[in-house]
């Protein structure tokens, strides 16, 4: 018992003593910061007049956005439990409520309306299918009418892409690859052909490089046994633009400069379905001097089932960023630009100086593809989609090819990387572009020719059947993907900041990346996308409507702030939309 007792007197002593020596040196520490503060620094007027305790403001700013999401009301969705609903989906949890919603919605919004008799869960059809280019050699059938909008591999980590690729094969998640060009990522499910196909590099193994793997994935993990695996059997920067197949053990990319002929004729069924995103910058088709490389667009269109051209995005009326701490050995290579320096893509297309010389370069990739191509927009005046319309319309009389698709983006800011003078200033909000766009193409008899995708703070299964309701055809989601795939909206993405991405997610950052889980994430990006679909199947039900196709404006009340109730929604966007 003596022994007992003077062990812990002995480790009292010690805390003591340490006790005391941390005084003594956050002492002298303070005293040093307050004369620094007060007569050496000349940066921050405040510090000169309250040194040292000056220094809370900017460690209470630098908590603010972080601890924003746990203690504020949350103010850029209806409510907390939106957020909510989306990360109890994606790790495929019942998703229902009690009592009450926590912050209810006070503001204008739209009601679903439900039917008398409403239907059993059993009697909405299964097949939630959207046919795009119905004209084309190639149509694509969307198995359902939820697409991953545009992010751009760059602006998220390479094992980000691998998780959303291997959600989308999983889940028939469409995925739209972003203006970063077709990666070695989005073709993380490939399962290649040692043997047979010529379009891939290949590498194999050798008995050192089996050895390093074994004992790495014995005593560490899966992940660090591919870090040395990759390590000794590649060298140069660009190693990590390899795959590796867990069947053949080897690791693979495409070999871009392989004929054309070598590629394969129909889209690997091991790959998700993708659209391919084309930008101002023309990233992953354009050749040497950056201007449109038409045999390397074939090429990629070999794994991609359809193109959007990006005219805008969200806040992105100029064109797409990334910054250079983003752009890496990888990236550049993908790219075809000067690693480690920051890429703005250029405000215009360079195939739309006009209207109708947009519509040309559509057409021409329907013809190079014999795929579905469409184009997206921000719409901000109804003259200018008039314009759109009237334009199309000629081409139609005339015989020649309009676009399969148009996305219509929401003006409410949205992007990692956009000027903040856009934000919120230019373009209108999703539901009031997509009525302009919807009446609009109906008035010039367009619209049964062209299917809309509308993106821009869509969540939840009541928001998207509310955007379907008002006329679009497919939904494209960006932020719900993003925290179904571990974002935890820390809005620290655009690498333009002294912080990056806490989770790995949208950095280029190797240690914070190392720790994203790709496998996992993948899969709980494919449970959101599956409860969704499974929830939009519930709100059919109570609306009594047993397909998708039969959704039309007639099914939404709206009601204004001002409790005002229009059971015709189209009164109330006559009269608010002046048109």
């Amino acid at each position: 018992m003596y022994f007992f007792d003077n062990i812990v007197d002995n480790i009292w002593e010690i805390l003591l003593d340490f006790f005391e020596l941390f005084l003594v040196v956050a002492t002298i520490a303070i005293v040093f910061l307050y004369f620094y503060d007060k007569y050496i620094q000349r940066q921050h007027s405040l510090l000169i007049n309250y040194p040292v305790i000056g220094r809370f403001r900017y460690l209470f700013e630098a908590l603010r956005e972080p601890l924003r999401q746990y203690f504020a009301e949350e103010t850029f969705y209806d409510s907390k439990d939106k957020i909510d609903w989306v990360y109890t989906a994606a790790k495929d949890k019942p998703n229902y409520q009690s009592f009450s919603v926590s912050q209810p919605f006070g503001g204008s919004r739209f009601v679903i309306k439900h039917a008398s008799n409403v239907l059993n869960n059993d009697e909405v059809d299964d097949d939630m299918s959207v046919v795009f280019g119905e004209d084309r050699e190639h149509p694509f059938i969307s198995k359902t009418p939820i697409i991953r909008s545009a992010m751009s591999d760059g602006a998220l980590s390479p094992e980000a892409v691998r998780a959303f690729s291997l959600a989308g094969k999983n889940s028939d998640l469409t995925i739209n690859t972003g203006e970063g060009a077709l990666t070695s990522n989005h073709l993380f499910t490939l399962k290649p052909d040692i043997k047979n196909d010529k379009y891939l590099e290949i590498v194999k193994s050798t008995p050192l490089a089996e050895f390093a793997f074994k004992i790495g994935d014995k005593l560490f993990n899966r992940k660090i046994a591919l870090k040395w695996y990759r390590n000794i059997l590649l060298k140069g920067k660009t190693r990590n633009t390899y795959i590796y197949d867990t069947t053949s053990h080897v690791l693979f990319r495409v070999k871009w400069d392989a004929p054309l002929e070598a590629f394969p004729k129909k889209i690997p069924q091991s790959l998700p379905n993708m659209i391919f995103q084309m930008s101002s910058g023309l990233y992953g088709v354009r050749d040497k001097d950056g201007n449109f490389d038409e045999e390397k667009y074939q090429k990629v269109m070999r794994f991609c089932r359809m193109t959007e051209i990006k005219i805008a995005q969200g806040a992105k009326q100029t064109g797409g960023k990334l910054a250079g701490t983003k752009v890496t050995a990888d990236i550049a290579y993908y790219r075809g630009v000067e690693e480690g320096k920051d890429i703005f893509s250029p405000n215009r297309f360079p195939y739309a100086d006009t209207t109708e010389h947009l519509l040309d370069f559509v057409e021409k990739l329907q013809k190079l593809s014999g795929k579905p191509v469409g184009f997206k927009i921000v719409v901000s005046d109804a003259a200018s989609v008039e314009e759109l319309a009237q334009a199309i319309l000629q081409r139609k009389k005339e015989g020649k090819n309009i676009p399969d698709f148009i996305t219509v983006d929401s003006g409410e800011g949205g992007s990692a990387t956009a000027p903040l003078e856009l934000m919120e200033s230019v373009g209108l909000t999703t539901n009031n572009a997509l009525y302009l766009l919807d009446t609009i193409f109906k008035k010039y008899e367009i619209r049964h020719n062209i299917k809309i995708i509308a993106s821009g703070k869509i969540l939840t299964p009541d928001d998207a059947i509310i955007t379907m309701c008002m006329g679009a055809d497919a939904i494209g989601i960006a932020r719900g993907f993003m925290m179904s795939g571990g974002c935890i909206r820390a809005r620290m993405c655009s690498g333009f900041g002294s912080h990056v991405c806490p989770v790995g997610m949208a950095t280029q950052d190797e240690k914070k990346r190392a720790s994203y889980l790709v496998i996992k994430k993948g899969l709980e990006i494919g449970n959101y996308h599956k409860n969704l679909i499974k929830s939009m199947k519930v709100v059919l039900a109570v609306m009594g409507v047993k397909n998708i196709s039969e959704l039309e404006k007639s099914h939404l009340t709206f009601k204004n702030r001002n409790g005002e109730i229009f059971f015709d929604i189209d009164k109330y966007f006559h009269q608010k939309l002046h048109i």
